[in-house]
Parts: C-alpha cells; structure tokens; sequence
C-alpha cells in the first residue's frame, strides 16, 4: 500500500484531459477496494473486534447526548457499531450507516435484520460528498474513520453541513503509536525487518489523526463550538500468541499487504520475535495489551 500511495502522489490534484484521478480519488478507489477485500476477514473477528473497539464507542454515545427522537448518520459505520447500539437507544429516531466499502454495509445489515433493529439501515456514501440535505440529522457519529478519509478537511466540513443547528458530531481516533502496542510492535518489527520505506505523509494510516488537537482543528474550521477532546485508553485481551497472531494478519491491512513482500521464512522469523517480544511484555497467558484513543466532540 506505501508504493501505491506514493505512485498517487504524482497525480495531479486536478482531472486532465485523459480523466486521470486526483489524488483524492485515487485514495478513495484505494481505500474502497481494500475495505471490500478485508470485509470477509472482519466479518469473521467481528465479536472480538466490536469487543475491543466499544469502549470509544460508548464514548461517542456518550458525548452525543442523544434522545430518543434523534435522527443520526454513523459515517465509517463498517459492519455497524457504533450505529446499531446508538438504534437502540434512539427508539422513535432512525439511524443510517454509511460506508465505502459494500461489503462491510452488508454485513452491518445482516447484524440489524438478526437483531431485529429495525430503525437502522445503511447506505453506500462518500464522506467526501454525502447524500444528504443540510441540517438532516441532531446527531453524527464516526468511529475510526478519519484517518482513512482522502481529504479530512472535507469530511469534517460535510458532517457539519448535514447537522441541524445544535446538532453534535463526536469521532474517535488512534493517539500515538507508543500508546498502542496492540499494532506498533508488529508494525515496527516488520517494518525493520523488511526495511519497508515510511509512508508519505498525510496518506491514510492509523496514526495519521494522532496529533492532540489535529482533529479537533478541524472541526473548529469547519465551524462546530464547544469542541472538545478527551483520551480513552484501555486493553485489548488476546486468548495468546496465536490468537494475535491469526487476528492481525487476517484483518489488519498494514501487516498483510507487509508480510506479502516476505518470503516464508522470513514472516517466520517475523513472528518468532513478535511472540518472544509479547511474552516477555504481556505473560505467556492471555496478553493484555494497551490501546490509547482520542475523542473528540463538537456542537453546530
């Protein structure tokens, strides 16, 4: 993904007259077909993954002070949280997901027609370019999305303009990687093992939102008040080596699109030194393993 996202760096940000995509669109096209391709892979970790991702997702709950009637959007719904609890809570209101990944929105819908929430449906969308009127919903959430978003300026501009007045927006981001070993140690060690080049700035990646008050500048320019932005750090559980090991190179894209430029015994070696740096961390039992967040929240 690094090379791909340097190549688009040498697109103009401007269409010619070959109709050659931006750069945002490029990252769009990319980030589209590498959520459709990682959606089978989600759907299978889905309860371990919703686990480990609710607590930002209360938080968000939480900083949209929602009331029963609340008409809300949850952007970067993936396979539907926190959209489908917020369902719940939103009883005589409506919840719609969205997201650029079809295959992601269909496991979502599964999950609401399963649990019988019928106040929730999903819609293909562009956070770019939503498809709806001004001032359209009292609420917007989105967990984990902006850091995958092409033009974050933009994103946040959209989600203040479907807002009604008074409205909330409330998002969730990666903070440092140093606050999150959950992903940091296997990325550093493969990325020393496999010299893998950094990434070019400002393209999509986990930790592209981390700064303190990066997002939170964004939402100010966008106009929203009252904003604000608070940590939330917590543990992930993994049963043991094996479990994190099977997890992160089924779902974590960074690690397979790395380990895929590794021969055999090298990815070997690669999980050799990730158990061995684990187990001397976390136990040779279930490995509790820090993860840190920031929230942040705003009013229209």
């Amino acid at each position: 993904m690094d090379k791909a996202y340097s190549q688009l760096l040498s697109f103009s940000h401007h269409k010619t007259q070959t109709n050659m995509p931006t750069v945002e669109e490029g990252i769009r096209m990319q980030q589209r077909a590498l959520w459709n391709q990682f959606a089978p892979g989600w759907k299978k970790w889905d309860e371990f993954t919703m686990q480990f991702l609710k607590p930002m997702g209360d938080a968000i709950i939480d900083a949209l002070a929602l009331t029963p009637t609340d008409t809300v959007l949850d952007i970067a719904t993936g396979t539907g949280e926190p959209g489908l609890t917020i369902a719940s809570l939103v009883t005589k209101g409506t919840v719609i997901g969205t997201d650029l990944a079809e295959d992601m929105l269909s496991t979502a819908q599964a999950k609401a027609q399963a649990m019988g929430v019928l106040n929730y449906q999903t819609q293909w969308a562009d956070v770019s370019s939503l498809p709806f009127d001004d001032a359209h919903f009292e609420a917007v959430s989105c967990r984990m999305g902006f850091m995958f978003f092409p033009d974050i300026a933009l994103a946040a501009s959209e989600m203040a303009r479907v807002l009604k007045p008074g409205g909330r927006v409330a998002t969730s981001v990666w903070a440092s990687p140093e606050q999150n070993p959950w992903i940091s140690l296997l990325m550093g060690i493969i990325n020393r093992r496999l010299q893998l080049p950094a990434p070019s700035p400002g393209m999509p990646g986990m930790f592209r939102c981390a700064k303190p008050g990066l997002i939170a500048g964004f939402f100010e320019a966008a106009g929203l008040k009252e904003v604000t932005e608070t940590p939330v750090a917590g543990v992930v559980t993994y049963r043991d080596v094996d479990e994190y090991w099977a997890n992160k190179t089924e779902i974590a894209a960074p690690v397979v699109n790395a380990l895929k430029q590794a021969d055999p015994a090298a990815v070997a070696q690669i999980k050799e030194e990730v158990s061995v740096r684990l187990q001397e961390q976390y136990g040779r039992g279930p490995l509790a393993v820090p993860f840190g967040t920031l929230i942040i929240k705003g009013t229209k």
